[in-house]
Parts: structure tokens; C-alpha cells; sequence
């Protein structure tokens, strides 16, 4: 009876319980006073706490219709989707091709180890040394547009990229290439058709990290593209900041809808990471 009832009690650990309630609480506060005040009309806002955090009288989508308008919607969406798509698309097929060159070569070959250790070191360079510079020499080139922001966008994530692809890398046999080189095949076949597909579950982490930072920037837009007239939707988002104030109900609406995009890729590429995993467990 006693080791029945051992068995059927189960300790609560507290203070894992407690972290992970603040931590829920850390995200689904924000997110929930983004909404109330999206749904909100200007003359609900009031200054008490409680005006602040109660829901909005009616649920109405007037802020939504104007935050599209203010910010031009539709043209800063497609800026946005076009300059994230060819980011992830470009840094997918360089970087891991990259991460695949050095990570096979740098544990025998100095001059791949320097290579990785350079390229990587760049994530501790801030963007606030390289800016000036950047801005002078793409306006000198001629990619003070959305071009260049695309390229600075490859350069800027290719050492993370490349530190995620080269250590994936060593959970994978050689045996595999070694037996596709004895089948005749050549080391770009080898990577295309058998490291490449391996790595999904990295592609989708690598494709994930990537849009959430290229999608939500500011500064590289607005100091490379600045009087181009092609906005994206975090620089349009800028319209509701003035010097007299913030729109705080068109605001957070705009906040939202350019949420929902990047949350579906999320949700995707969480599918295709799971995905991946287990199908590489079961092989």
C-alpha cells in the first residue's frame, strides 16, 4: 500500500514552476497588452492602470484599416517578404555550402581553421562601427538599395550560419561520402545530393534565426535605403513616432499584422525542424 502510494504522489518542483509561470507571464503579458491596445480606441487610452489593462468596449478593426494606410501595407509588405525570401534563399545555399567546405577541412588544414575562426568573429563586430563606412561605400557602388540591403543582410548572418552548419556537420559519418566518392561521384554531386538534404533541420533553424533578424531590423533599412522610397515594414512602422508623440493604437495594430507573417514561418519551419529530427533518428 505504502509504495502504491509512493508511486501515485509526484513532487511538485517549485521553483522550476515558478520560473517557468514568470516566464509565460514575460511573454503573454506584452503580447496581450499589444492586442487590448490595437482593439482600442484613442479615447479609451486613459492614463490609470486599470483603463490601460481592461479590454476595449467594442472590438473594432478601424486601427487596422489605418495603420495599412499609414504605412503603405501592402508595398511595405512585399518590400519586406522580398527582401527576406532572397536573404534566406541566398544564405541557405551559401552558408551551408560554406559550413561544408571549412567544417570537413579545418580540423587538417590551417589555412580553413583561420578561415572559420575570421568569418566567425565577426559576430562580435556591432553595427553601429560598420555603418558609417557601409553607407559611404553602397552609395559609392551604386547598392544604396534593396539590393545591397540583401547582401549586407548575407554578409551580416553568415558567421552564426556558418558556426551552426559547421558544427552540424560532425554528427554526420564521413562514411556516407566516402561512399558516394566510391559510387564515382564527385564532391559537388556528394553535397548536393546527400549532405545538403541532411541538413534539413539545420536549413529551417538557419532560415528561422535569419528572417526573425532580417524581418524585424530598422537600421539597415533606414540607413541604406533612406529616400529610396521602398520602405519595409518595420521603417513604415516609424510614421507612428513623432516628435509630439506616439500612436499607440495604430501602432501595436501595425505591430500585429506584421507579426502574423513571420509567425506562420515560425510555425513552418518548427514543423520541418521536428520533422527532420525524427526522420533522422529513425534512419
Amino acid at each position: 500500500m505504502k509504495k502504491g502510494q509512493q508511486k501515485g504522489t509526484q513532487r511538485v518542483n517549485w521553483p522550476v514552476t515558478i520560473l517557468l509561470i514568470l516566464g509565460s507571464l514575460t511573454i503573454f503579458f506584452p503580447l496581450y497588452m499589444a492586442i487590448v491596445i490595437a482593439f482600442k480606441s484613442p479615447s479609451e487610452m486613459t492614463n490609470d492602470i486599470a483603463g490601460i489593462l481592461s479590454l476595449p468596449s467594442a472590438f473594432r478593426l478601424d486601427n487596422f484599416t489605418e495603420a495599412m494606410r499609414v504605412t503603405d501595407f501592402w508595398h511595405s509588405l512585399g518590400n519586406s517578404l522580398l527582401i527576406t525570401c532572397t536573404v534566406i534563399l541566398i544564405a541557405i545555399a551559401v552558408h551551408s555550402l560554406a559550413g561544408y567546405a571549412i567544417g570537413r577541412n579545418m580540423a587538417h588544414s590551417r589555412f580553413y581553421n583561420i578561415a572559420y575562426l575570421y568569418i566567425v568573429s565577426g559576430m562580435f563586430v556591432p553595427f553601429a562601427i560598420l555603418m558609417m563606412p557601409l553607407v559611404k561605400q553602397t552609395a559609392q557602388i551604386g547598392l544604396a538599395n534593396r539590393m545591397g540591403v540583401i547582401l549586407l543582410y548575407v554578409v551580416f548572418y553568415m558567421p552564426m550560419n556558418l558556426l551552426l552548419y559547421s558544427g552540424y556537420l560532425k554528427n554526420i559519418p564521413l562514411a556516407l561520402e566516402e561512399a558516394a566518392r566510391v559510387d564515382g561521384a564527385s564532391t559537388w554531386e556528394t553535397y548536393w545530393k546527400i549532405i545538403f538534404p541532411i541538413m534539413k533541420p539545420m536549413h529551417a533553424t538557419a532560415a528561422v534565426l535569419t528572417a526573425l533578424g532580417t524581418w524585424n531590423d530598422v537600421m539597415t533599412p533606414l540607413v541604406i535605403m533612406s529616400g529610396t522610397g521602398h520602405n519595409t515594414l518595420p521603417l513604415a512602422q516609424l510614421n507612428f513616432q513623432t516628435q509630439f508623440g506616439t500612436n499607440y493604437n495604430l501602432a501595436f495594430a501595425s505591430y500585429l499584422l506584421a507579426l502574423l507573417p513571420i509567425l506562420i514561418f515560425y510555425l513552418f519551419c518548427q514543423k520541418q525542424i521536428l520533422n527532420g529530427v525524427v526522420n533522422g533518428a529513425v534512419k
